[in-house]
């Protein structure tokens, strides 16, 4: 197609949250300093539905193709586009049923009584904290001595 090569970028962290390859590569999209990115493989490029598909939108809306090599994915395409809003879909699904199973789980932990968020400070801490806040008025000591968070004592003596 003509396409001249300008950056070869690998990626080799595996399962990471952080990818500095693929942000240079959006950084070089965003600076329109290129027109076509592709790649080996799409689940190289993200590690979820819903992220490949936020990714290849924004990059629709900079007018920058994606090709997928291993899936003879072109998203320079009609046919290419339609695959896109079927991952759209997807995707929408997947964190749909997410939600779901979320929901189901937090239901069935309160049905069997669990409680859930933050656990109760000792009403003994509490007293504590306020003795020592009057002695000393230092939040990282008393978090220390009593061993909770500094921002618990934040709480505990307003």
């Amino acid at each position: 197609r003509n396409w001249t090569v300008t950056h070869i970028m690998k990626d080799i962290a595996s399962g990471a949250k952080q990818r500095p390859q693929r942000d240079d590569i959006l950084k070089l999209a965003r600076k329109r300093e290129i027109d076509v990115i592709i790649v080996w493989k799409l689940d190289r490029w993200g590690r979820s539905t819903s992220d490949v598909v936020g990714s290849l939108e924004e990059l629709k809306e900079l007018n920058v193709k994606f090709v997928s090599i291993t899936e003879a994915l072109d998203f320079s395409t009609a046919m290419g586009r339609a695959m896109s809003g079927l991952l759209s879909v997807f995707a929408e699904f997947e964190r749909e049923l997410i939600r779901e199973r979320v929901r189901a789980g937090l239901e069935q932990a309160r049905s069997r009584g669990i409680r859930l968020g933050r656990p109760p400070l000792d009403i003994g801490k509490s007293t504590e904290a306020k003795k020592l806040w009057k002695k000393c008025a230092n939040k990282s000591l008393i978090a220390v001595k009593l061993g909770i968070s500094r921002r618990s004592v934040a709480r505990l003596v307003k």
